[in-house]
């Protein structure tokens, strides 16, 4: 009970990025991650303190890490994929009870801005302003959940029902983020339709699976990965080829020189935009999903080989709308997250370990 855990210790492990600033910690230059004790959070009348069963480390994880020691989200505890257990209830919370799985939220939204009651809560004018680096999330720029307990609006949980919180917890971003992307071009995934999906990792897995449990259309995946490619042969790909410099050939005689009719590219290096924009057929859709970096030339008017009528997005997190259908394909075992398990303590060596390249799925620190 959390009673009892309260009295006996009053501390929670937490996965810190450390500030330099703050004359109690000692200094941990850039890129570096440890594991201290520190309280257990407080709960106001209206929040729900959570018991971590797991929390996904994801890439932007390693970004955020690599921001520089000026960044004011150091010295935060970082995790934006959170799943686990009601531990203690807010005296103002109705509906939850001590021991119901749940899953937090990716957005902290509002609620009740314009986005939010529109349904565009991953755009929440209050939590996401124009200028913002991310919208507020668990672990950006607030308390995450790479930790034994994590507090939370009561608005921010959904209920898993008897999903496993461990393998639950990637779906928070992992899963919603491609949902969201996916779901804003549905009306292009008829059953006559090419979908090109670019990464094949944390989110691009779970794209591919999901395109093949909710749409007819025929789905080409590309990775630089063989093992991941003979993942997606085996979960919904209709073809699974290389990413390199013969594939956007390749795409384009599968699809007799028209193109793809969407492309999300869940990397956003250089190479992948670019192959992106070679494949994409006139009036398709582009989905950038990736963090790369990777960029492309627009010309108003003509020009840059991209094709007239193309719809292109910057794609964020997902709705809470998503979520729910999200949790809905997991609990019907139609979707579900590649996870390595590693124990809290050993967090460092999850983010060299996904830092290098050895992470298939999702890794999941477990406490």
């Amino acid at each position: 009970r959390i009673r009892d855990h309260h009295e006996r210790t009053g501390r929670t492990r937490g996965l810190t990025k450390l500030s330099p600033k703050r004359a109690s910690d000692p200094y941990v230059k850039n890129n570096t991650v440890e594991v201290q004790d520190k309280p257990v959070p407080e709960i106001g009348a209206d929040e729900i303190l959570v018991k971590v069963g797991g929390a996904g480390v994801c890439h932007s994880d390693i970004s955020i890490i690599a921001m520089g020691d000026e960044t004011p989200l150091i010295g935060s505890t970082l995790g934006h994929e959170v799943a686990g257990t009601v531990a203690e209830i807010g005296a103002g919370v109705i509906g939850w009870n001590e021991g119901d799985r749940a899953i937090v939220s990716l957005i902290l939204s509002c609620g009740q801005c314009r986005e939010c009651l529109s349904g565009r809560d991953n755009q929440c004018e209050v939590v996401a302003p124009r200028d913002a680096l991310a919208p507020l999330s668990p672990g950006i720029g607030s308390p995450g959940g790479m930790a034994d307990y994590i507090a939370v609006k009561a608005r921010h949980l959904d209920p898993i029902g008897d999903l496993d919180p461990v393998a639950a917890a990637p779906l928070a971003d992992a899963a919603l983020t491609p949902m969201h992307a996916i779901n804003s071009v549905r009306d292009r995934m008829t059953g006559d339709a090419t979908v090109v999906t670019i990464g094949l990792g944390g989110l691009g897995h779970m794209a591919l699976q999901i395109l093949a449990a909710t749409t007819g259309a025929r789905i080409i995946a590309l990775d630089t990965d063989p093992a991941k490619l003979a993942f997606a042969e085996t979960h919904g790909a209709d073809l699974a080829i290389p990413s390199d410099g013969d594939a956007a050939a390749r795409i384009l005689a599968e699809t007799h020189g028209r193109g793809a009719d969407v492309v999300f590219d869940f990397v956003g290096v250089q190479p992948t935009v670019e192959l992106a924009v070679a494949v994409v057929r006139g009036g398709g859709a582009i989905r950038f999903v990736g963090l790369g970096g990777g960029r492309f030339p627009y010309i108003a008017g003509g020009g840059a080989g991209l094709p007239w009528g193309v719809n292109i997005e910057r794609a964020y997190g997902g709705t809470r709308a998503d979520m729910r259908q999200v949790i809905a394909l997991a609990r019907a075992g139609k979707i579900s997250v590649e996870v390595v398990r590693y124990a809290l303590d050993d967090a460092p060596q999850a983010f060299e370990d996904l830092h290098n390249g050895k992470i298939a799925g999702r890794a999941v620190l477990v406490p």
